[in-house]
This record gives structure tokens, sequence and C-alpha cells, in this order.
């Protein structure tokens, strides 16, 4: 199962560093996030795009996760050289990542 299946998904940035946010479309389809999409799997998923920390917060009241990805816009919008300066894209990886089966 993919992530798309289970929620959305938002993308922001703030100098060189993405706020991917992971939106779950039920309630117990969070508690699965919770469970399943952890730091490491998201760090593999991004491979070399993420050359500093990823970091995980739970915001149980919305049911989402929201993870911060240190410098993974190659510098920031002011000196990158990327096509994708603000990183939209990147919430387009985390909804393709792979999850086990229910």
């Amino acid at each position: 199962m993919k992530v798309r299946e289970i929620a959305h998904c938002r993308a922001g940035d703030k100098g060189n560093i993405s706020n991917v946010s992971v939106i779950a479309y039920k309630e117990e389809d969070y508690d699965f996030l919770k469970e399943h999409l952890d730091v490491d799997v998201v760090r593999k998923a991004y491979g070399d795009i993420i050359q500093g920390k990823v970091e995980r917060y739970e915001l149980p009241k919305i049911s989402a996760l929201n993870f911060v990805l240190f410098d993974a816009l190659g510098g920031g919008v002011t000196t990158a050289l990327n096509l994708d300066i603000h990183g939209k894209s990147l919430s387009s990886i985390m909804l393709n990542i792979d999850l086990v089966d229910r």
C-alpha cells in the first residue's frame, strides 16, 4: 500500500528546510501511519535529496504527521539551481512511499 491511499500531503519551505505534512483521511489511518511511517522510512525514500537530518512531529488532533527535512532544497530559494526551488514536488515522493499492507 502506498501512503497516497490513506493520506494526502502538503509541502512548504523555509530556507534550505522542507516541511512535508502527511494528513490521514481517517483517524484509524493516522494510527497506521504513526506505526509505519517513521524517520528511517522517509530518509530511505528521499535518498540523496536530504543532506541533513529528518525530524517527525505527531499532530494527533488533526490526524497528521509533519516531517522536517533539513538541507533538502539545494541551499534554498535564492541559491538553489534545481527546478523545484520551493520543494513542492517533495510531497509526491512522500505519497509514493510503500507501506506494509494491512
